[in-house]
């Protein structure tokens, strides 16, 4: 099996690493656009070779595509029209992005989309570009197979086969019910620690101040504000009427606390705590 991965960022250069020391692929092959990225990530080894975008995709029998979700709905398309002009209707293509709703709704009147089977696995770290791939990132994650009628059983079940060896369980969805859960889940997460980080830059001006008071609690809340901008830009925008609702929500809430606290309603406090610790029987 030959991997063709098309960004070896966190994502794609994890995979990588995997899928070729696990067996699944005998050679990956990797396009990258950044040259010192492309250097780098073959300096480290996270691929065989890397390849021009049209070669990788006639080498390859499958495509990862694990570039920002912008750029991710046209490529998927032009991949698609590169496997039709080519005739390879064994060639497989999926994309690994956080959004799966506008990516879906682009090549679902494909002549070849039943290629294409749409995935998000969902791990990772603040950390991008190739230094930030890892081995077993994957490990016990869930992965999201979003519509997956849509593709044929046969590379369905190529895809299922992949992300067994890379140890995920798999949940299957419609894209529209993925992108509503991920914004209640991943997005306002992140949404949220770069407010925080945006208040405690604009109010706490003495930065070793900020250093030497940090506590473990504060590192890990804001810790998700380290993410690329030019990863989460295009997940935003696209995720757009689902983020906003939970931003919506998200505001009531924090008022609800704001208005307590300026009361002096301590039994109002603890009652908002109390509401917000049934998470413990959920997250562990």
């Amino acid at each position: 099996m030959t991997i063709g991965i098309i960004g070896l960022g966190l994502i794609g250069g994890s995979m990588a690493i995997d899928l070729k020391r696990r067996g699944f692929a005998s050679c990956v092959l990797g396009v990258e656009a950044d040259p010192f990225h492309a250097e780098a990530a073959l300096k480290m080894q996270l691929c065989d070779e890397i390849v021009p975008y049209e070669e990788c995709l006639d080498r390859c029998d499958i495509v990862v595509v694990a570039v920002p979700v912008g750029t991710a709905v046209k490529m998927v398309c032009d991949i698609l029209d590169h496997f039709q002009k080519a005739d390879t209707p064994d060639k497989i293509v999926i994309d690994v992005c956080s959004t799966k709703e506008q990516i879906n709704l682009s090549t679902q009147y494909h002549p070849r989309r039943e290629q294409y089977v749409s995935t998000h696995p969902m791990a990772g770290t603040e950390y991008s570009g190739p230094w930030a791939a890892m081995p077993n990132l994957f490990d016990g994650r869930a992965c999201i197979i979003a519509n997956q009628e849509e593709s044929s059983p046969k590379a369905l079940k190529t895809v299922e086969q992949l992300y067994d060896v890379l140890n995920m369980r798999l949940i299957f969805m419609s894209a529209a019910s993925h992108d509503v859960h991920t914004a209640y889940v991943s997005h306002i997460s992140h949404v949220t620690s770069f407010a925080l980080a945006l208040t405690v830059l604009d109010k706490e001006k003495d930065e070793k101040h900020i250093f030497d008071l940090a506590s473990g609690g504060f590192s890990s809340t804001v810790r998700l504000a380290k993410s690329s901008a030019d990863m989460w830009v295009p997940i935003l925008s696209q995720n757009h009427d689902n983020v906003l609702r939970v931003i919506d929500t998200y505001i009531e809430k924090m008022k609800a606390f704001r208005d307590a606290i300026a009361d002096y309603d301590q039994d109002k406090i603890r009652s908002l705590i109390g509401e917000a610790n049934r998470i413990r029987k959920i997250i562990r």
